[in-house]
């Protein structure tokens, strides 16, 4: 698959010192959630700003554009410019470098090959990442894995939305569920997810290329749905979630930061879904819903 890569630069002629350096790391989180609603898939901080990865064949400067209109931060400027990259594995860098392993309490580690855990925990998940997001870096991430290790999920049958590297997908496994079905619109995730899995030993996991129309194809109730995805597919794809879960079903949804809760929670509420917890880290929020 031909990705481009955008490299936004942020500038506050107006502002200074620390509390410019705050704002910027804002706005980059702001810009990354914007820009992720059209399409973008990965991103790397810069010094002055974010660099965007998005398929070729979805980007349209047009769309980025009207995004950029609604930056919520005045005192910032926000210029870009994209460019194509060569059809190889443009991750290869942080591929090979690999990232610090993320501990989740005293409960669980992910780590890539290259940087094993210290020590041992209950639960050590190895993400050898392709191109896919999803590596337990990031707090939507850390927020469901956390969830999934304070629930019961021996014998539940599990449905992972926008996999990723398939994180989510190992983790329900490893507690004990007795299947999962996850998918991604992306097949460079779908390859990642399965490849994650046998790195993992997980074998009761199938993985479908394509986006929630995938639900149509598949048969049965799920007792557990996760969505780590942007607030707008969220809202979209919430009626074809609730097409396969039952009562009692858990819907685990993060992707979006803590001001979009209300609506996403008025969206789940007019499907007969009661919102049961929330958490939020840095901003980012997660939140749970069941079917009553």
């Amino acid at each position: 698959m031909k990705y481009y890569v955008t490299k936004f630069r942020i500038s506050a002629p107006d502002v200074q010192g620390d509390y410019l350096s705050e704002r910027l790391q804002a706005a980059r989180d702001i810009l990354a959630a914007l820009v992720a609603q059209v399409g973008y898939e990965s991103f790397e901080e810069t010094d002055t700003g974010l660099n965007g990865y998005v398929p070729a064949d979805i980007f349209h400067q047009e769309t980025l554009d009207e995004c950029l209109e609604d930056f919520p931060i005045d005192s910032l400027q926000i210029t870009c410019e994209t460019e194509e990259l060569e059809d190889a594995d443009w991750n290869a860098t942080w591929e090979q470098e690999g990232f610090e392993p993320i501990y989740i309490g005293d409960r669980c580690v992910i780590h890539n090959l290259s940087r094993p855990a210290e020590k041992e925990f209950p639960y050590d998940i190895v993400i050898d990442a392709k191109q896919s997001f999803g590596t337990g870096t990031h707090e939507t991430t850390r927020l469901i894995v956390s969830s999934l290790l304070d629930m019961d999920l021996e014998g539940k049958r599990v449905l992972d939305c926008g996999c990723g590297t398939g994180i989510l997908s190992i983790v329900a496994s490893k507690r004990g569920a007795k299947e999962v079905v996850s998918y991604d619109i992306d097949d460079w995730c779908t390859q990642n997810t399965e490849h994650n899995a046998q790195l993992n030993d997980v074998k009761n996991l199938e993985v479908l290329l394509g986006d929630a129309h995938v639900l149509s194809h598949v048969s049965g109730i799920f007792d557990v749905v996760l969505a780590n995805i942007n607030r707008n597919i969220l809202l979209a794809d919430m009626p074809r979630f609730k097409e396969v879960m039952t009562h009692g079903s858990i819907l685990i949804i993060s992707g979006f930061y803590e001001e979009d809760s209300m609506v996403l929670a008025e969206k789940a509420g007019k499907l007969g879904m009661s919102l049961i917890f929330a958490n939020s880290e840095n901003n980012w929020c997660m939140l749970q819903f069941r079917i009553e």
